[in-house]
């Protein structure tokens, strides 16, 4: 068996990569990335997966489906990229390869637009009890072609640390940690005010606690979401207005690269909704999920709700972190591995497309012409013409 993957984030490329390492033993895998504007940068790409990673246009990797054929195609991008691949003739045919495409982080509340853009798939991989009911019901309204398949997330799988009965356990190092890390996101806080508030209280930490926000990304480097107030350039802003006096604050560290790395030498994790938070607890570090900037489906962080995690920027400024209820646990990301069943669906989509190939792809209608078209011309005009043609298009009046 033979599957290609295909990424377009750097989020997504950690996911499409890791879901091919989970594959069987013999099967043969590759990894490329798509030719994109939030296309990872060689530095992303060696965090992500360690080697270089060919980058190829939509052309070519066209034409590399029809050479090699592969059994499997792992869409491990985000839904408009993976609605504009499907759509393509070539993979709605019934002697295509398995469409497999997932999520890479918290996906919940399941959103019908998720489900539309990926109708024209085979397999869904999400990563929770909780995921999988809520997918599987918008599902069968909308794609009833696509199958729900469970799995661990990637970077919580064959963890040491993580037993499924006892939850984590809590580290024993050498040294007391003493490194309270936030995981950054580019969403969410949205507000310049909010990402102050943040910083200030980081600054603020009790004595014996090292404030270090950990970055998705360096400057000049694409994220799967746009960030419009990067944390680096807002604390510079406070440090320059005197908001952050040297000598009653600690100095904000700023680091990327491998979350493992900022989490080995951490005392607390704070986050408002990153699924960073999962490795954390996996890691056997206590938490806080800000809860300060609302919980709702607008700040990713409605699944904490019943976790025993939720804190504010309060709890934080007095060092108090937080151990996840086993319940919840167990309903969100934290489910025994035997549970695990994507697998199996992909074996058995394998055998039907052995024995008369697979149902011809149904991809349901999402959005206007327009917008297919979009999606496409993403994937096709070189990158500085996609910028020019994105900022012309938000130059133009609205129409109500």
């Amino acid at each position: 068996m033979r599957a290609l993957a295909v990424a377009d984030s750097d989020s997504y490329l950690k996911w499409s990569a890791a879901t091919l390492a989970a594959l069987p033993t013999g099967w043969q895998t590759e990894q490329v990335v798509i030719k994109n504007p939030i296309a990872p940068s060689q530095a992303q790409m060696h965090a992500a997966v360690g080697r270089p990673i060919a980058t190829l246009s939509l052309p070519k990797l066209i034409m590399k489906v029809l050479r090699e054929r592969p059994d499997v195609l792992v869409l491990g991008c985000t839904g408009p990229v993976v609605r504009a691949l499907v759509e393509l003739p070539l993979f709605r045919l019934r002697r295509r390869p398995i469409l497999l495409t997932g999520l890479p982080g918290i996906s919940i509340p399941a959103t019908e637009r998720a489900v539309a853009l990926r109708s024209g798939c085979d397999l869904l991989v999400v990563h929770s009890h909780r995921e999988r009911a809520e997918f599987a019901e918008l599902a069968a309204e909308l794609a009833p072609q696509l199958q729900i398949g469970l799995a661990r997330l990637p970077f919580l799988d064959h963890d040491p640390q993580l037993d499924a009965a006892a939850g984590p356990t809590p580290r024993t190092p050498a040294e007391p940690p003493a490194d309270v890390v936030f995981a950054a996101q580019a969403k969410v806080p949205a507000s310049w005010g909010h990402r102050r508030l943040v910083l200030s209280t980081l600054a603020r930490l009790p004595s014996g606690m090292h404030p270090v926000v950990k970055l998705r990304a360096d400057a000049g480097e694409e994220q799967t979401h746009r960030e419009q107030f990067p944390y680096p350039e807002v604390y510079a802003a406070l440090l320059a207005r005197g908001e952050l006096p040297e000598d009653r604050t600690q100095p904000v560290r700023f680091s990327s690269g491998a979350m493992s790395v900022a989490l080995a030498s951490a005392a607390g994790f704070v986050t408002v909704s990153s699924t960073s938070a999962l490795e954390a607890i996996s890691h056997g570090v206590d938490v806080v999920i800000l809860s300060d900037f609302g919980v709702s489906a607008e700040t990713i962080n409605v699944v904490f709700e019943g976790s025993d995690c939720l804190g504010t920027l309060d709890d934080v400024a007095n060092g108090r972190f937080f151990r996840p209820d086993q319940i919840w646990m167990r309903q969100n990301y934290f489910h025994p591995e035997a549970d695990s069943d994507w697998l199996e669906k992909l074996w058995e989509l394998a055998e039907q497309r052995r024995a008369g190939g697979l149902p011809v792809s149904r991809v349901r209608p999402s959005g206007s012409a327009a917008s297919r078209w979009r999606r496409l011309l993403r994937l096709l005009l070189p990158e500085a013409a996609w910028s020019v043609l994105r900022r012309v298009r938000s130059s133009l009046p609205r129409h109500r």
